[in-house]
């Protein structure tokens, strides 16, 4: 592990402390896991602690980890994963944080620490139905505002619900049961005779 990772790892232990579920170090990268009932504190810290001075949130996005590997996933279904840029540290970091329940996932809001995570929010809410109290303006960023349900839920049909054509005889867009027929395309590969012989 490199010394600028290590006073990392160090210092999100020492400011931290407890509320780190796991802090892991992969790949160059590190990435903790905290509670939900302790995400904001976290965040709060993570940006006002001038030992880790996290100034700016690059990304967050939210995650169904119900096949994650393909295996069934013990513990919380749905996360949020932020990505976090020290400027004057030139250090990143990875949050995870599961919601507690899967039937209604919640978390709580982090616009109020940083408010670039606006439409990030609103991504995951509109996508995987993650709800976060505390913002401001919940709705929907990027499906119509009539859709049912949450696209990138794993258990989500690739087909959808419901399709929409428009109708002449209404003059208007209207929204009718999916009439596709579900069917799995496996791909064919052609490899010649000798492929993988050297």
């Amino acid at each position: 592990m490199s010394a600028k990772l290590e006073a990392l790892s160090h210092n999100l232990q020492k400011h931290l402390g407890d509320r780190v579920k796991s802090l892991k170090v992969a790949l160059g990268e590190v990435t903790i896991e905290v509670d939900a009932a302790d995400y904001l504190d976290v965040m709060q810290a993570l940006r006002d602690q001038p030992e880790l001075s996290f100034e700016e949130l690059i990304d967050l996005c939210g995650v169904d980890y119900s096949t994650y590997g393909n295996v069934q996933r013990v513990g919380g279904r749905f996360a949020v994963v932020s990505h976090l840029l020290s400027i004057s540290h030139n250090w990143r970091l990875r949050v995870r944080c599961f919601a507690m329940d899967d039937n209604f996932p919640s978390l709580p809001s982090v616009t109020s620490v940083w408010s670039s995570v606006n439409w990030f929010e609103r991504e995951a809410f509109d996508l995987l139905g993650i709800v976060f109290p505390g913002h401001n303006d919940l709705r929907r960023i990027l499906t119509d505002y009539g859709f049912v349900g949450h696209p990138f839920r794993k258990d989500f049909p690739i087909s959808g619900y419901v399709e929409m054509r428009y109708d002449p005889e209404q003059q208007r867009v209207i929204y009718q049961p999916v009439t596709i027929e579900p069917r799995e395309v496996t791909p064919r590969i052609v490899r010649e005779a000798t492929y993988g012989n050297v």
